[in-house]
């Protein structure tokens, strides 16, 4: 990991910008593994990682020391990788399977097993709630988002953008590339966590 750049993000947070994805949840693993008392929330997003604290307890010189030691040590995954992968089903029925397939210069079914076959991680969660932004997917499949966002995507519709693909947990406008649907419930009041996928936990995608 190259060293980050540490960002004011108002007078109890820090923005930290980090070279790459990759980058992003080791980082946030040792933040939290720390267990510093100043530290009050560790927020990942693509390629940064926000650290709220509360100035009172530890001044932004001793955060941005704890945060460059972080990010020079490795991180402690042990504990995420023992919890088991979210399994989500997928009909592969999307809007833009073919013409991913075109661009992409190979089949359909070479789309949806390269789709299946990737190892994916909730790298971070933003957009609308439950929405969780997946690393891992295969780089033959990696496309810019449309031109042209839809007014509305169907929940459940399971997509990818540039480095990441996702599923939309509710009905909503949407501009990534739309290869499947699932069944699977992404955001739900009623449940404790109402988010299937958080940062770190496993995805694995299976067909239908």
């Amino acid at each position: 990991m190259t060293g980050p750049t540490l960002l004011p993000y108002g007078q109890s947070a820090v923005l930290v910008e980090l070279a790459a994805v990759r980058d992003v949840l080791p980082l946030r693993d040792a933040l939290i593994a720390q267990r510093h008392p100043a530290v009050l929330a560790v927020v990942p997003a693509a390629r940064t990682v926000l650290v709220e604290f509360d100035p009172d307890v530890a001044p932004v010189t001793e955060l941005h020391t704890l945060i460059r030691h972080c990010a020079s040590a490795p991180a402690d995954t042990a504990a995420r990788r023992s919890e088991p992968a979210v399994e989500l089903a997928v009909r592969y029925d999307g809007a833009d399977l073919e013409s991913v397939a075109r661009e992409c210069g190979m089949g359909v079914e070479e789309v949806i097993r390269r789709h299946c076959a990737a190892d994916y991680t909730v790298q971070f969660c933003g957009f609308a709630p439950g929405f969780g932004y997946l690393s891992g997917l295969d780089p033959a499949l990696r496309l810019p988002r449309l031109a042209s966002p839809r007014a509305a995507v169907p929940a459940g519709s399971v997509a990818i953008a540039g480095e990441f693909t996702g599923v939309y947990p509710r009905s909503s406008p949407g501009g990534w590339r739309l290869l499947g649907r699932t069944d699977a419930v992404l955001f739900d009041l009623d449940r404790r966590p109402p988010a299937l996928l958080r940062p770190g936990l496993a995805v694995r995608l299976t067909r239908a």
